[in-house]
């Protein structure tokens, strides 16, 4: 038997006409991903039929399979290279693909985008390249597609992905690479075209393969955000157990271990678990509990990290961050939030909206403005009450998305894209604890509670009951 096969999500978008679907379904043909018998059943319906055969019908065909539940998934089509199966994640529109992927209900590794020779950068070619950086989707191709129209012109070409790439700059989105094709003819898509000898690149198929899958969730740097600490005192049991769920990496007993935002550290004693085996190693997807050799007092909503391990994990007070408005209540800058992520809780204010994409072309702006409407998307500023230990989407989902609650319902979704240094000049928080306070707190409390002390749970920003 052999081995699991290697799948990437993608998403291929382009303006209507510019020619997507005709590049799909050549992808499709030329990869041998069809069904046996498909593109000879549709070319001999379109000569019975006196219609021209296009490749974008084989998209229609499978279509009317999907309906009739004969696939596997109606909103997926796959081809696959020598390489990995690829999965096109389908884009019904602006607002519900970016309300999926904010969410976790789909996210793409890599995106490919598809522009008319003949049109050239249109309204909604622009959209999607915001649209790629709101989502924070790094890796990235370019297509401009119908060079056959202008007899593979280089000129052409060239003055499109100078044109565009400036645009993709502006928003931060760096492409892979622009590829001269013909989606029709099938030029530079699976192999190098003859038509176009002053391209020496890739072909898309090429380009494709060179991207990289995210690293799977136990291979990552270990993360677990701390959900909660208990203390049992049956039996004397003296335990405290530090509680979450592991969302990257591994660990196991005898590793040294940070927890973040505090920076405090420790070394795991044990690894618990309920109602299963004994085990002295946790990974990415499990609940589970650990005692530490040492006595920390933390709190709910710390993350917990390698202490000898690479991490992107950072405590941060700024961040730069691409969301989706859904309250009917605007977001505006004089209201607080409260930002959940992970396990971590903080109010969050907005301190600047940097662009914004909305159902309407009309919508899109990369000016100021004042308030961020619902069903809008906006790359905005965030300032957070207190430092929260996250990573950017990009380096880890779990630990990069986010969800802002306005009273008692959630408001907006979205990721984190940057973390951004202090403001200058930026207030401290008149009510933070000093430093080293709750250390203090603590070793008062052992000493002069020890009989009491298990039931004891303090709390920043709560009464002490003793």
């Amino acid at each position: 038997m052999g081995g699991l096969v290697e799948r990437m999500n993608i998403v291929i978008t382009g303006h209507v006409d510019h020619g997507k679907s005709t590049l799909v379904g050549r992808l499709l043909a030329d990869t041998h991903s069809l069904p046996e018998g498909k593109l000879e059943g549709v070319r001999n319906s379109c000569a019975r039929n006196g219609r021209v055969f296009e490749y974008s019908m084989l998209l229609d065909a499978l279509e009317d399979e999907q309906k009739q539940g004969i696939t596997i998934d109606s909103a997926r089509v796959f081809f696959k290279s020598a390489k990995r199966e690829y999965i096109i994640i389908d884009a019904p529109g602006h607002i519900e693909f970016l309300r999926n992927m904010l969410s976790g209900a789909s996210r793409a590794a890599a995106a490919v985008l598809v522009i008319d020779a003949v049109e050239g950068v249109a309204e909604n070619s622009r959209r999607h390249g915001l649209l790629l950086s709101l989502l924070g989707i790094s890796q990235v191709l370019v297509v401009v597609n119908k060079l056959d129209l202008y007899h593979y012109d280089e000129a052409v070409f060239r003055a499109i992905r100078q044109e565009y790439a400036t645009y993709l700059e502006s928003l931060g989105v760096k492409p892979v690479a622009f590829i001269p094709v013909s989606a029709r003819e099938g030029a530079n898509l699976v192999a190098a075209s003859e038509q176009t000898p002053w391209y020496r690149g890739k072909t898309v198929l090429e380009v494709l393969d060179g991207f990289a899958n995210p690293a799977p969730d136990e291979d990552a740097f270990f993360a677990l955000p701390l959900q909660d600490i208990y203390r049992f005192s049956n039996d004397n049991d003296e335990r405290r157990i530090y509680a979450g769920t592991v969302v990257s990496g591994a660990a196991e007993t005898g590793d040294r271990i940070r927890f973040l935002p505090s920076g405090k550290e420790a070394v795991i004693a044990s690894v618990e678990t309920w109602n299963a085996p004994a085990k002295t190693r946790v990974r990415a997807g499990e609940s589970v509990g650990l005692t530490l050799k040492e006595d920390l007092y933390l709190q709910a909503g710390e993350v917990i990290v390698k202490s000898d391990e690479a991490t992107p994990v950072v405590a941060a007070r700024r961040i730069r961050a691409n969301l989706i408005w859904l309250a009917a209540a605007p977001l505006t800058f004089d209201t607080p939030y409260l930002l959940k992520l992970g396990s971590a809780r903080v109010e969050a204010r907005l301190e600047a909206i940097e662009r914004v994409l909305g159902d309407n072309p009309d919508t899109e702006s990369l000016t100021a403005r004042r308030e961020l409407c619902r069903h809008e998307c906006g790359g905005v500023i965030l300032r957070l009450l207190k430092p929260v230990a996250l990573a950017p989407f990009a380096e880890n989902a779990s630990l990069g998305r986010f969800v802002l609650v306005d009273g008692y319902d959630a408001a907006g979704g979205g990721i984190v894209h940057e973390v951004l240094p202090e403001a200058p000049g930026a207030r401290v928080n008149a009510s933070a604890l000093p430093e080293g306070f709750e250390e203090e707190l603590f070793a008062l409390l052992k000493k002069y509670f020890p009989h009491r002390f298990p039931e004891a749970r303090a709390r920043s920003g709560d009464d002490f009951s003793i």
